[in-house]
């Protein structure tokens, strides 16, 4: 009996062994690392009202917190009893790294957006005030300085070698408490979020609340990953959903930064939209990839290669075009002035075609604007449950069109998502192009199209064209 125990004993305690053996040890990374991490504060003069609104918990608008937020907490000034004033400091909460040793560090643009003042408080207390050498709204990054030497520095690695599973590292301060290290893995890579379009975030489940924005992603090796930049929730603090800017995207930007302040990128000037599965059986391609030209700018880069309103982009400069998402960043981040190989499928076949890369506007929001996207129609009404009427010269001169045919109503069953006033430009069933030019060429073409077809209609609505699929017709009846 008692040599069971006994080996019962040494069976846990082996087990045991083995099980801790499997979990990760993250002390040496924070030992080696975590000096590098800051904490971050800004002060900034505003104007506040001659009466103060004041703040609830838990009273916020439920439709604005399903966005993706920023999470950098802003913390109301002192009132004194003297009745408000036209001007106070509004102050508020970071982190950031070091990068150099000589004072660099990075962290997110809406951290120090505004700022009037920036302080840096290092681990060992010490504070210093910083200056902005440039900033990116577009990734959310930042560049600051502060004046100190032989400071502990960070080390980057290769967000690309990073597989889904993978245990990371999050060091920040979140609600001001310093050098807070939180773990987990990588959810997912590449992701795309509204609004967003030059970053593949990270997605992870490491523990991230206000306060964390712009501390750095650590892998187990001890490298920076990504910055910390976003968070999904319903109440403004951690739900399990966090996104970290990859490290190579912000090597890029701060490179730039350092060197001329601002980030220069590229742009072709076209509007696209995602390739869905209808659309691509209408466009007769092999599958779902891409992104679909809605328009070409007049005199663009694009328009100057070649590229046609209906093309479907499929590479730019030798890297696969999978999804919406993947041009604007391959763009963004090809310099301006260089010519780059472009490949499209048009009309049922490959082309392949040179475009020579300008450079986007300050201003600008994008290279490529996504449109709304379309809702997912069914079917016809002349069979598609729409009635049709034809341009005069007038009218297609002041829509700026050569062709087309106007939406004079929508039936209540109206399968086609599209609105009275939209012009439709073409139709597009596997692979062919037809522009519509009368309405019998239009009715006819529906006439002839079996019940199960899948057509995409490409409709003109003010200034943005788009494609709309129609999955299924009427009867002929």
């Amino acid at each position: 009996m008692k040599t069971t125990k006994a080996i019962a004993a040494l069976w846990l305690a082996a087990f045991s062994l083995a099980v801790q053996a499997q979990l990760p040890d993250f002390t040496r990374l924070v030992e080696e690392q975590g000096n590098a991490v800051v904490n971050i504060s800004t002060t900034q003069a505003v104007r506040r009202p001659s009466a103060a609104v004041p703040q609830v918990p838990g009273m916020e608008d439920e439709e604005v917190l399903e966005f993706f937020r920023r999470f950098i907490p802003r913390q109301p000034p002192a009132q004194g009893g003297g009745g408000p004033t036209p001007r106070s400091e509004s102050r508020s909460l970071g982190s950031g790294f070091i990068i150099s040793t000589d004072g660099y560090v990075l962290t997110n643009a809406h951290v120090v957006e505004g700022a009037d003042e920036i302080t840096v408080k290092l681990t060992d207390k010490r504070e210093f005030k910083a200056k902005v050498i440039g900033a990116d709204k577009r990734t959310d990054i930042a560049l600051i300085k502060i004046d100190a030497a032989t400071l502990p520095a960070v080390r980057f690695g290769d967000p690309n070698k990073l597989k889904v599973g993978e245990w990371v590292v999050a060091i920040g301060s979140p609600f001001n408490f310093e050098n807070t290290v939180t773990a987990g893995i990588v959810s997912a890579k590449g992701r795309s979020l509204p609004q967003e379009n030059f970053v593949p975030f990270i997605q992870t489940d490491v523990a991230i609340n206000p306060g964390n924005s712009g501390g750095p992603l650590f892998n187990l090796r001890g490298e920076v990953v990504g910055i910390n930049s976003q968070i999904y929730s319903r109440t403004g603090g951690f739900m399990g959903l966090s996104f970290a800017i990859p490290a190579d995207v912000a090597q890029d930007v701060l490179k730039q930064l350092k060197e001329k302040g601002r980030v220069a990128r590229g742009r072709i000037g076209v509007q696209i939209q995602e390739v869905t599965r209808d659309l691509a059986l209408s466009f007769g391609l092999d599958r779902p990839r891409g992104a679909l030209v809605n328009s070409v700018e007049k005199a663009s880069p694009a328009e100057k290669a070649g590229v046609e309103t209906s093309d479907i982009i499929t590479s730019f400069d030798g890297k696969p075009v999978e999804s919406l998402s993947d041009l604007p960043r391959f763009v963004g981040s090809t310099r301006p002035g260089t010519t780059v190989p472009l490949e499209l499928w048009r009309k049922g076949a490959a082309r392949k075609l040179s475009v020579t890369v300008s450079e986007l506007p300050e201003e600008r929001v994008a290279s490529a604007d996504k449109p709304k996207p379309q809702k997912s129609a069914e079917a016809q009404a002349n069979r598609l449950g729409i009635v049709v009427a034809e341009l005069s010269a007038e009218q297609k001169k002041e829509r700026q069109v050569s062709n087309g045919l106007v939406v004079t109503e929508v039936r209540p069953d109206a399968r086609a998502d599209v609105r009275k006033g939209d012009v439709l430009m073409a139709l597009v069933q596997k692979g062919q192009h037809t522009e519509l030019k009368s309405v019998e060429q239009f009715n006819k073409l529906l006439a002839s199209l079996d019940k199960s077809a899948v057509i995409t209609l490409q409709v003109k609505r003010g200034e943005t064209t788009a494609f709309v699929t129609v999955a299924g017709l009427t009867d002929k009846g």
